[in-house]
């Protein structure tokens, strides 16, 4: 009976998200690692379901149609259309249940992404290959009223030249309006996925029980050294300062005078691998080794799990086993982070601090990598705006033409313009919310083997029938939350709720003869928003303008922006009030 009233009691909270996807909930089962079910979270029980249930589906759908291993052995077009595709399907899916989910958020509630993957291309990658898709800053959920309202607020802040963050929330506030945030990454190591790895994928969505102090789109990088606590406390009370910019030997002192039966060669640090980040970080790798310490190689079994560690990219869930472990030599060893992340990956990491008994320092780094990690704080701190900025740049980088000089101005004049703060010299994730009590919901939800916990991805028990392992955390408690999902509609047409509707009229759809519903307009603008958000021009009143041409043929095939084109303007011909919005470029 217990049983049956879990099951009951989950799908009536997420009855809305179940819905949308055609999809039956079996079974829940619930894990306690912390905690208990007493100590509730900021959302209260029936969001925090009807959230677990997101991340869930957005892994289920990412695992089933986001073409998982297509971009092995593809040369580089095709394989970046691949994690474009991937990507697309995994923040669709996200978005989709984010819209069903926040019909059910209190009157005056809303939730804004403050973070979202996508902007930029990472490390290996060409401008060419354009901006993921993507959940970015300012995607707000709520009820229509409430959404509306502060969507032009974030469109005053991103537009008007005076109106800054402090505004912005002064007038949300004074409305009566409680804000929520997000970090969200729809599909962590998007890479792997795309090669079929066996391991890492997974969604990521943190929410906060304020907005993050973020005004505009931004997406950087950011150093990141994540310590046990108390490795961290034992050093200040011998007053060492213990943080990204603190030589390591230091901070090796601190970690051995806290485990004081552990050696160096029983450390392990996990860094970011590869020729890629060797000028970046390389001195970090060698500054460890010539301490005695080891660096995690690719393959290293991770205690507890017996899966192989990777070093590739994921820099979320390594943090997950900071701390000291029992080796299979018996014996005490320990283990920390460090290097660098991106932005998003970074503040989810670091917003876990509470939950894990951690501590992330933080450093904000440009987006370059020509050169050596030490430089970044001064180049960080240089104002773009001086008339010496050139000369200021070239006698840190010890060399500067004016690319570079112009690139390094737009990078600094982003981080600024979006409120990041500049001036210290290294950061913690408080510095990220306007209250600096905060609360996080941080849910992970696995669509292939998780390494560092040895949660399960995606399992298929039988024929329409998944499991979906989530990771469930708040500063009180974690939990680990198993749903058993059941398709309630054959493969082809489930993969029709799991997908955009413009890509399902790409794929043969015809969407002339499809009976169309007032929900298509808010789903189409929706998709554009997530898929090409950076063709899109803000228009007032709510209305935008696509500019498909600005896409890179490598990003979108050609033949795909014309047919969008033609179906935008059919809809726009058809269906003028409900698309009134769409505007013709």
């Amino acid at each position: 009976m217990e049983r049956r009233n879990r099951i009951a009691q989950w799908a009536l909270d997420a009855r809305s998200i179940l819905g949308r996807f055609h999809v039956w909930l079996d079974d829940v089962e619930e894990v306690w690692t912390e905690g208990t079910a007493a100590d509730g979270s900021f959302v209260g029980e029936g969001l925090e379901t009807a959230f677990v249930t997101a991340a869930a589906l957005t892994a289920l759908g990412t695992r089933l149609f986001g073409r998982y291993g297509e971009g092995s052995a593809q040369d580089k077009v095709q394989w970046n259309r691949v994690k474009k595709d991937a990507d697309a399907a995994s923040a669709y899916v996200l978005s989709e249940a984010l819209w069903n989910l926040t019909r059910n958020l209190p009157e005056n509630h809303a939730v804004m992404v403050g973070l979202g993957e996508g902007l930029m291309p990472k490390a290996g990658e060409t401008p060419e290959m354009g901006a993921n898709p993507q959940l970015g800053f300012g995607r707000v959920y709520a009820r229509p009223q409430v959404a509306r309202f502060v969507d032009r607020c974030v469109h005053r802040l991103v537009n008007t030249d005076g109106y800054r963050w402090e505004d912005f929330w002064q007038e949300v506030r004074k409305e009566g309006i409680t804000l929520w945030g997000a970090a969200v990454d729809t599909l962590e190591n998007t890479s792997r996925f795309a090669k079929g790895s066996p391991t890492g994928p997974m969604t990521v969505l943190h929410v906060f029980d304020q907005p993050l102090e973020i005004a505009r789109p931004y997406e950087g990088y950011m150093g990141t050294l994540v310590l046990p606590r108390a490795v961290v406390e034992q050093a200040a009370e011998r007053s060492v300062l213990v943080d990204f910019l603190t030589p390591r030997s230091l901070v090796l002192e601190a970690i051995l005078r806290t485990f004081p039966d552990v050696r160096p060669d029983r450390v392990h640090v996990w860094t970011l691998g590869g020729s890629s980040r060797a000028p970046r970080i390389g001195s970090l790798w060698e500054e460890w080794k010539a301490l005695g310490v080891r660096l995690v190689q690719d393959g290293w079994t991770v205690p507890g799990t017996g899966l192989g560690a990777f070093t590739e990219s994921g820099t979320y869930a390594p943090c997950f086993r900071v701390g000291p472990f029992t080796g299979e030599d018996g014996r005490e060893h320990v283990f920390v982070c460090d290097g660098y992340a991106a932005s998003a990956e970074a503040i989810q990491a670091a917003s876990l601090d509470p939950v894990l008994g951690t501590r992330t320092s933080l450093c904000l780094f440009s987006s370059h990598f020509e050169g050596d990690y030490r430089r970044e704080p001064r180049v960080m701190h240089l104002d773009p705006d001086r008339d010496d900025f050139a000369s200021e740049l070239a006698a840190v980088l010890g060399d500067a033409d004016r690319e570079a000089v112009e690139s390094y101005r737009s990078n600094l004049r982003e981080a600024r313009g979006a409120g990041i703060p500049i001036q210290p010299r290294t950061l913690c994730v408080d510095d990220f919310f306007p209250n600096k009590g905060w609360s996080v919901l941080s849910l992970a939800s696995y669509m292939l083997p998780d390494p560092y916990t040895g949660l399960p991805g995606v399992e298929e028990i039988r024929e329409g029938v998944y499991r979906v392992t989530t990771r469930v955390s708040t500063r009180r408690r974690m939990r680990d939350v198993t749903l058993t999902l059941r398709a309630t509609q054959p493969a082809d047409e489930m993969r029709m709720s799991f997908s955009p509707l413009l890509d399902r009229f790409y794929a043969g759809q015809d969407y002339t003869t499809r009976p169309v519903r007032i929900s298509d307009s808010g789903r189409i603008r929706n998709e554009l928003q997530t898929l090409c958000a950076e063709a899109i021009e803000y228009l007032p009143q709510e209305r935008m303008v696509v500019h498909l041409e600005w896409i890179d043929d490598t990003v979108m095939p050609a033949d795909k922006k014309v047919f969008i084109r033609e179906v935008l303007a059919w809809y726009r011909k058809q269906h003028p009030v409900w698309f009134g919005w769409l505007q013709t470029d």
